[in-house]
């Protein structure tokens, strides 16, 4: 028979596995055989994940080992059965039960191969935004009810049409990847997996609100995404993607890519701006606002990388159509990224509305020890520490915010019943404190102090009046800062420190 093409992921999470030995294996122990390197289906716990084509479509084998390898070469060779078999991945269940509009090429296609980009649906949403005219596109995005999916949950609509309407002879859009929050990876997995996605939705947003360059801010920390995306630029470039003449339209974009030099605060994005000016990465205070006065003082149309790269889905499959996959406020679908101490950790893309209790139980299987889950941390190092009480929550912006949370970038990272959550509080404020850009009082200062004062209760040298100078300390921190960095570290603190008392009493 045959020999089918054989594909085998090439993200970065796979390759730390194994994945391009496996490769290597493959290739060599059946001669002639196509190897298509792709991005990762998210399933992270069957990494290196090999799928072959059948009559049948796609049937995925997993996690295959370089010593698995002769043993499913000579399966496939004979069109055998494999022990690792997982059968169609379009029939399981993982996969099949999620919304996968963003991460719909994720996995699928080889990253870099612009034919197969557009046989998979790809600048079909670009095409539609020369066609509809700026303004069209902008109330697509504004009726589809997205909203950033950086963390703040701002209506990307608002931001777009603040920045079409303003007057200058110069306009930028910056896409921030500098994506630094612990237990989230969906910008590296996109970037990795369908960098021609990012790229469309930066030229959708650059010709509807009048900027003719884009700039892509990648930490540095992920060396794969910056390779690939260079790659995908000169390939776009090639192409009329991007340029001179976009697709034909006779209107210029062209995307630059920026490596950070790997400062968490730099996801703000005033303190990215001043990065790409050649700055330390420092908030700047607000306003102006960048939407105004961003780039070199020009109107900046600033998203992050989901956000960006869910428009092209907005318009093929029409604004109202994207809005209603979501819940009321929250149009659309989200990224989640199980981490931690889970079973099955990896990519859950679906719509807003979700509970937490779906994605730990049914899409992460629980925790990895086989222990209770004793504490839920959603959205990032800054996000609130949840107990199990809280998990039937529905994972939206406005549901989360009820009870003391927040979406953030999506991450949810998991910890069993042997957590101390006293130390996880020390560490937000140890994080904070670390991270700091150092331009305000409340968060270069009161991290420091607030480290101190859980020291202290930690150790049981707690002093009469320590929990209510903390509390005080929070309270300066949230109203007081320039920024989120520390704006937001009371609510890991004060959520950690909750669940900790309630296991004390």
């Amino acid at each position: 028979m045959s020999i089918p093409t054989v594909y085998v992921p090439r993200d970065s999470a796979a390759r730390s596995v194994g994945a391009d030995e496996v490769a290597e294996a493959l290739e060599s122990a059946l001669p002639g055989v196509r190897v298509v390197r792709t991005g990762s289906r998210g399933m992270l716990w069957l990494e290196p994940l090999v799928e072959i084509d059948t009559p049948d479509g796609r049937v995925g084998f997993g996690p295959i080992s370089v010593t698995d390898a002769p043993s499913l070469a000579s399966a496939i060779a004979a069109g055998a059965d494999h022990p690792l078999r997982l059968g169609p991945m379009a029939e399981l269940s993982w996969l099949a039960s999620q919304n996968r509009l963003t991460f719909a090429r994720v996995g699928v296609i080889d990253p870099l191969d612009p034919e197969a980009f557009v046989q998979a649906g790809g600048l079909a949403g670009l095409r539609a935004a020369i066609d509809m005219g700026g303004s069209a596109v902008i109330e697509a995005v504004l009726a589809s009810r997205l909203r950033g999916r950086g963390g703040a949950g701002f209506p990307a609509g608002i931001k777009w049409r603040t920045v079409a309407a303003a007057e200058a002879g110069e306009k930028f859009v910056c896409v921030n990847a500098d994506e630094g929050d612990s237990g989230t990876y969906a910008d590296r997995m996109l970037m990795e997996g369908d960098p021609f996605c990012l790229l469309e939705g930066m030229a959708i947003a650059g010709l509807s609100v009048g900027a003719s360059t884009g700039y892509l801010y990648i930490r540095s920390e992920y060396p794969d995404a910056v390779s690939t995306m260079r790659a995908a630029v000169d390939i776009a470039r090639d192409r009329g993607w991007l340029g001179a003449d976009v697709l034909g339209s006779g209107r210029p974009f062209d995307v630059r890519i920026r490596v950070g030099a790997g400062s968490y605060v730099c996801g703000e994005e005033t303190a990215m701006l001043e990065s790409l000016e050649g700055r330390r990465g420092m908030v700047r205070p607000k306003p102006p606002l960048p939407a105004l006065a961003g780039l070199y003082g020009r109107p900046t149309l600033i998203n992050n990388v989901l956000t960006i790269a869910a428009v092209p889905s907005v318009l093929t499959v029409g604004a109202t159509a994207y809005a209603n996959v979501g819940s009321d406020r929250s149009g659309g679908t989200q990224v989640f990224q199980l981490a931690g101490n889970v079973r099955h950790g990896g990519i859950v893309e679906t719509g807003f509305g979700i509970t937490l209790r779906s994605l730990v139980e049914e899409y992460g299987g629980g925790t990895l020890s086989g222990r209770p889950v004793r504490a839920v941390q959603v959205g990032g190092p800054l996000g609130s520490y949840l107990g199990p009480e809280q998990l039937d929550t529905p994972m939206d912006y406005e549901a989360l915010s009820g009870i003391g949370g927040l979406l953030g970038h999506g991450g949810v990272v998991v910890f069993d019943d042997t957590v101390d959550l006293a130390v996880q509080a020390r560490f937000a404020m140890e994080f904070c404190a670390e991270e700091s850009c150092g331009k305000c009082t409340p968060c270069r200062i009161g991290s420091v102090r607030g480290a101190e004062i859980i020291d202290r209760i930690v150790e049981g040298t707690e002093r009469p009046d320590d929990r209510e100078l903390l509390a005080d300390l929070c309270e300066v921190m949230t109203d007081g800062s320039l920024c989120a960095m520390g704006g937001l570290t009371p609510l890991p603190v004060l959520s950690a420190l909750r669940l900790h008392d309630e296991e004390a009493r």
